[in-house]
């Protein structure tokens, strides 16, 4: 089983809700792994055996009952000066990309399909989580995180929406429109993400969504802050909440997600996350 969380825009949620999957499914006893394809940040995470990966995949891995590892997120990019990044792949720096030498698409998409494959292997579901927007339109020739991972795994997706920026309607009905029909087919579910008030007041734009794309809406989450150190910039303005003893930051961590999780019961359709999992449909 697969299923994967993409995001509207970055810093839509996807990273939370893929984490709260993917307690979840460990909670009913499946062996769950997280991937990442590919992730872009600075704030990393070195795993027992020496290999870096992205923060947010170490969170993942305890959130599942396991232990960080590379295979989870395959390619990691930390940009550093102007335009350029360093590419980490499978947990090791490779070389430092920009303007005058470009990305190695083809050898990381390679790396990438292995690193699925053997998370795959050694679980019962594997969740997924996109990279920034699911439908960049000036990306698709050079993605690998997003639609192009969702076809490698043959996952069905879940697209998340930041009601708390504005916009959510527009902005999951234009990212999914903006997708080729053949990607289009492969959403199953909206998620509305970080709503602060009464949801009975989004009915009508929910059904005339639903209408429009023919894709149910899996539920409106609350904004919740949950205690995790920030991946990016857009990160950097959000109250994400104290950690009580640095030390201890995975149980911190930990416990904030299953108070997390408890509260999302209300709120998010998980027999119809279940289904899609378990279906791709």
């Amino acid at each position: 089983m697969k299923i994967m969380v993409l995001g509207v825009t970055s810093g839509a949620g996807k990273t939370t809700i893929a984490a709260m999957l993917c307690r979840h499914f460990a909670r009913q006893g499946l062996r769950v792994s997280p991937f990442k394809a590919q992730n872009l940040s600075l704030n990393s995470y070195v795993t027992s055996t020496g290999e870096e990966i992205g923060i947010s995949q170490a969170y993942q891995a305890w959130a599942c009952g396991r232990e960080p590892h590379w295979s989870m997120n395959p390619v990691l990019l930390k940009p550093h000066g102007e335009r350029r990044m360093q590419v980490v792949l499978k947990g090791r720096p490779m070389m430092d990309v920009g303007p005058d030498r470009p990305m190695p698409r083809e050898a990381l998409l390679d790396a990438v399909k292995k690193a699925y494959l053997t998370v795959a292997g050694d679980s019962d579901i594997v969740v997924l989580e996109g990279s920034g927007g699911a439908a960049e339109i000036n990306l698709f020739d050079r993605d690998i995180a997003n639609m192009v991972m969702a076809d490698i795994a043959d996952a069905p997706v879940v697209l998340v929406g930041d009601i708390d920026r504005g916009g959510v309607f527009a902005g999951l009905y234009g990212a999914f429109m903006l997708l080729p029909p053949e990607w289009r087919g492969r959403v199953k579910a909206f998620i509305i993400n970080r709503f602060r008030g009464d949801p009975s007041i989004l009915g009508a734009g929910i059904e005339k969504l639903e209408e429009l794309t023919g894709v149910p809406c899996a539920g409106v989450l609350p904004l919740y802050r949950l205690r995790t150190p920030a991946e990016d910039s857009l990160d950097l303005g959000r109250d994400r909440g104290a950690v009580d003893d640095m030390a201890d930051v995975k149980q911190a961590w930990m416990r904030s997600l299953d108070q997390l999780h408890e509260a999302s019961l209300e709120h998010l359709d998980y027999s119809l996350i279940e289904r899609i999992a378990r279906e791709g449909r």
